[in-house]
């Protein structure tokens, strides 16, 4: 069998040229802090315009899946406008294009939903509706509220001037979840781990921050039982709204809670978990009512003298300086300031009286220094106590610990070595300094304060 061969004639086969495969990058997805902005408006005009009040940046990640990136969207941008008459909300979405680049296509609205709940507003001109229908709407849910002195003073001095047209309502039982219902979205999204409280439980009541039509603010109170036959309160949520911060309004909110707890008798009053600014106001606010109170005034006279003539501290020698017992109950009492406050305030008093202060920083730091390390490592620190010990793990190699308690009198050296006790001295020494810089802070406002109200 003869094999075939191509004729001249016959065309040549071309190789078969190999089809290139490629595969498209998956979808990384944009944050949602990335391509959403938030403003607040107190009027139909304000709604697109440029000199409107754009909240500062919020961590908006924490409310979408997925690490809080949002799939599928070219050009993603969410401008939301929240009312500060009715509390709805309107969210304008624009995009270039939107395709499926591997995670899917995410439901931006649902997602919002979950946030603004029925408070979202579907159409933009139902929004601005809004305004002039609901323009009544706060002063509608405060009319039959109890309305409380709304002039506080301090020292024979009055308080912000911006305060002297507030009025402060109260409104406990069922009523309260109306107007809560539509601040649970700026809740969520101002007030840092914050959950909505249970409208339905009547140990809660909420005061309302009113000017003329407007909402300034609000605080949620808790009251609940002492035995035998007492109530305390509790602050569980205080906000101001972002547009009139820093104008003296949370202050003066505050001012108010403590002359409700004084005039009803209360326990004492209390704030769960407060963030460092809230602290630093209530410190104020504190430190100022105990400067005029006569029951402190001659223990911390007797303390400050005391130490004055101190030329060693010892340690044995530090409960000297804490507050006294009578002195603890007098201001739990009549100011309705609980322990734990009045010892950081007594703090700051005991700073205020030690003048000058520099003569004495050495010994008052030692005071501070050891109170700081009591309250970390327990009161006996140098025996039977809490030890912080570094225990590096795979999430984080540097930052990770453990606090354990020794038992039977178990020293801290059979546990920690030393280079874990110089970090832990190293940690206990920043935590120093940042008290010494927050008493510094308070010292310096209170005195500019008392002493303009002199």
């Amino acid at each position: 069998m003869g094999t075939k061969h191509h004729s001249s004639s016959d065309p040549i086969s071309e190789p078969k040229k190999r089809r290139r495969v490629g595969f498209s990058k998956t979808d990384a997805g944009i944050e949602a802090n990335d391509c959403i902005t938030i403003h607040i408006v107190s009027s139909a005009e304000e709604v697109d315009s440029p000199n409107s009040f754009c909240l500062e940046p919020i961590d908006l990640n924490q409310f979408f899946e997925d690490d809080g990136r949002i799939f599928g969207y070219q050009g993603l941008k969410i401008t939301i406008w929240v009312s500060l008459i009715s509390f709805h909300a309107y969210a304008d979405i624009s995009f270039e294009s939107s395709s499926d680049g591997g995670r899917g296509i995410t439901n931006v609205k649902s997602a919002l939903e979950n946030i603004f709940g029925e408070s979202l507003v579907d159409e933009k001109d139902a929004f601005l509706q809004t305004f002039s229908i609901e323009s009544q709407y706060v002063r509608s849910v405060v009319s039959n509220a109890e309305t409380l002195q709304h002039k506080v003073s301090k020292n024979g001095c009055s308080t912000e001037s911006n305060c002297s047209d507030v009025e402060v309502f109260r409104i406990a039982g069922s009523p309260v979840g109306q107007l809560y219902s539509r601040l649970v979205p700026l809740v969520l999204l101002l007030v840092d781990g914050s959950n909505p409280i249970d409208v339905l439980d009547p140990g809660w009541e909420i005061y309302f921050l009113v000017q003329a039509d407007k909402l300034l603010g609000f605080a949620a109170v808790y009251r609940f039982y002492r035995y035998p036959g007492s109530t305390r309160m509790r602050l569980g949520q205080i906000l101001v709204m972002p547009p009139y911060q820093r104008k003296g309004y949370g202050r003066f909110l505050l001012e108010v809670l403590n002359r409700v707890a004084v005039s009803e008798n209360v326990y004492d009053l209390t704030i769960e978990e407060p963030e460092d600014s809230l602290q630093h106001v209530r410190l104020c606010i504190d430190v100022e009512r105990l400067l005029v109170f006569d029951p402190v005034q001659q223990s911390l006279e007797s303390v400050v003298s005391h130490l004055k003539q101190e030329k060693l501290l010892k340690k044995s020698y530090m409960c000297k300086y804490a507050p006294p017992l009578s002195a603890v109950e007098d201001v739990r009492k009549t100011l309705k300031i609980n322990k734990k406050q009045f010892t950081q305030c007594w703090e700051i008093l005991i700073y205020l009286r030690l003048a000058p202060i520099n003569k004495y920083m050495e010994i008052y730091q030692a005071i501070v220094s050891h109170r700081v390390k009591a309250e970390v490592l327990g009161k006996d620190s140098e025996g039977a106590g809490k030890q912080v010990i570094d225990v590096p793990t795979e999430y984080d190699q540097q930052m990770s610990f453990v606090m354990l308690k020794s038992q039977n009198g178990e020293s801290s050296s059979s546990i920690e070595t030393a280079d874990n006790q110089s970090i832990v001295e190293e940690q206990l020494q920043k935590l120093v300094d940042q008290r010494m810089k927050q008493i510094k802070l308070i010292a310096e406002k209170v005195s500019s304060l008392h002493s303009h109200c002199k």
